[in-house]
């Protein structure tokens, strides 16, 4: 199984959206942050030509960033998933993602220091940082299948540092990668 984590894309100034909405979790992106972001799946849909489940936090800001990146991939809707909200805990993602383990590639939309946090834990079995998402970045891991009978499916080892890295872009890398058709096993 592979999971796909991209980080919401830029968002209105925390302090100024304050001022007019007490409740951030309501801040949407701004207009250069959909259309830096548009440009963006493009080049996620070019690395990774096909998701099964995209998650979202339900947050605005992370939802906008996932409708976006659903445009890119046809006919993919995504799904709201409290795990994901900045202040979820990771076991209750890992138990999840554990239910989702019958997906290949699964895509989750969220915020920070949460994706970061969990990309390294996953990675290192650490809660320390090893990687920073940007916002509009992402990073690919992918877990080894669990079962080794021929019999039943292969369940994913899904939990702290039993993922690998298969590659981590910074927006502008993800923007630059759009039109480029790789081959992904």
């Amino acid at each position: 199984m592979r999971l796909l984590i991209v980080r919401h894309a830029i968002a209105e100034d925390r302090e100024e959206f304050a001022r007019r909405e007490p409740d951030d979790s309501r801040r949407p992106l701004t207009k250069a942050g959909r259309r830096k972001m548009r440009r963006g799946a493009a080049g996620l849909r070019a690395l990774v030509p096909r998701i099964d489940l995209l998650a979202t936090s339900p947050f605005t800001r992370a939802a906008e960033t996932a409708e976006i990146v659903a445009g890119a991939y046809s006919g993919l809707e995504p799904a709201a998933v409290s795990e994901l909200t900045p202040d979820a805990k990771y076991k209750d993602f890992f138990a999840w993602l554990r239910t989702q383990a019958h997906h290949d590639v699964i895509a989750i939309v969220g915020h920070e220091p949460y994706l970061s946090g969990l990309a390294s834990l996953l990675l290192s079995g650490r809660n320390d940082p090893i990687l920073v998402l940007k916002k509009g970045a992402a990073c690919l891991v992918e877990f080894d299948g669990g079962s080794v009978d021929e019999a039943a499916p292969a369940t994913p080892d899904v939990g702290a540092g039993k993922a690998r890295l298969l590659w981590s872009l910074t927006p502008g890398q993800l923007r630059r990668m759009r039109g480029t058709r790789r081959a992904r096993r």
